[in-house]
């Protein structure tokens, strides 16, 4: 399984990681997310990734985990709008509390870049 920072400096801006799940999975998240009015990001283990590639996964395209951010500040909107609980996003904060990011720029190929 990909492991992916739970935060990270993406385009200037601090990102948080939802999860890690199946690109599949991850793509439905990003349309509720969309829908609702959250911005989010795909991480695949080569590139970031801001819009769905139709062509990437009707193709065979890597298929395997992702990772799913959203800026900081709204992470408290990402997770109401897929059904996390406020204890859920209680843990998320504290665990994220004090979490130096990463810079995307710095996290390996794909150089920071959507794509």
């Amino acid at each position: 399984m990909a492991t992916f920072e739970d935060r990270v400096l993406y385009q200037g801006d601090p990102w948080v990681r939802v999860d890690t799940l199946p690109r599949l999975l991850a793509e439905g998240w990003r349309r509720t997310l969309m829908e609702g009015g959250v911005v989010s990001v795909v991480r695949t283990p080569f590139q970031w990734s801001m819009g769905s590639p139709v062509i990437e996964i009707e193709t065979g395209g890597y298929m395997g985990d992702v990772g799913l951010y959203v800026p900081e500040v709204q992470l408290p909107e990402a997770l109401v709008l897929l059904g996390f609980d406020e204890e859920e996003e209680a843990g998320a904060e504290s665990g994220s509390s004090g979490a130096e990011a990463t810079r995307a720029e710095d996290a390996g190929p794909g150089g920071g870049q959507a794509g």
